[in-house]
């Protein structure tokens, strides 16, 4: 029998539960749980926390192949549930995904998170159009953006610098001459969308990834 490396949730069924906190992370095994006891959290997957363990001992390479076609069935449930579509390109709503990481034992500061996962120059505007607030979509672009940067792309401030993305936001508050996030129109936060990409590409040297998968899996790894 074949190792399980990725637990499924959603619509009030788990293949966790709570006292797997060991191989779900506490995250994962709570996820699990309130979705048995009736709470309505949105479907998703869990990936083990072996597949860490075995990260580090056997590299990207390897445990992507490993657990690729798990992730994949992982998505696909998700869709079903959820009613959307991972890299819609207008056929249906586009799946926004969280990826959050977990551990056996939670430590203080340990948050790492992305939300909005899917998000690119497509998904925005059919978000923007099904919705009906354009707004809300430039706004759920930009802070996926940031904080993609941040967690998986490693954009950091430099020694006695401010974050590079907040920098951004308060250059084009001045230029604005608005004083709160909540003034930013939509028009405004494709801007902001625009520079955080040049940030990205300027402090990494790489451009950042509008391919759905490919954002994915780097948050993932």
């Amino acid at each position: 029998m074949s190792t399980k490396y990725v637990y499924t949730f959603g619509d009030g069924k788990a293949e966790g539960k709570a006292d797997m906190r060991n191989l779900l992370g506490g995250k994962g095994a709570n996820l699990a749980e309130m979705n048995l006891i009736g709470v309505p959290v949105p479907a998703g997957f869990t990936i083990t926390t072996e597949v860490c363990t075995l990260y580090n001992q056997e590299g990207k390479d390897a445990v992507v192949k490993l657990i690729e076609n798990d992730v994949k069935a992982g998505i696909a449930a998700t869709e079903k549930l959820m009613n959307a579509k991972f890299g819609s390109k207008g056929e249906a709503f586009p799946l926004l995904v969280s990826v959050r990481s977990g551990a056996r034992v939670s430590m203080p500061g340990m948050m790492d998170t992305v939300l909005n996962l899917g998000m690119n120059d497509d998904a925005v505007k059919i978000v923007a159009e099904k919705s009906g607030n354009a707004r809300f979509a430039w706004d759920s672009y930009r802070r996926f953006v940031q904080m993609y940067g941040d967690v998986v792309m490693g954009v950091a401030a430099g020694k006695g610098e401010h974050n590079p993305f907040e920098v951004e936001i308060d250059k084009l508050k001045a230029e604005k001459n608005i004083s709160n996030d909540t003034e930013f129109s939509a028009e405004d936060l494709q801007e902001l969308v625009r520079r955080f990409k040049i940030v990205v590409k300027t402090k990494t040297g790489k451009d950042f990834p509008t391919r759905p998968w490919e954002q994915l899996w780097g948050a993932i790894c």
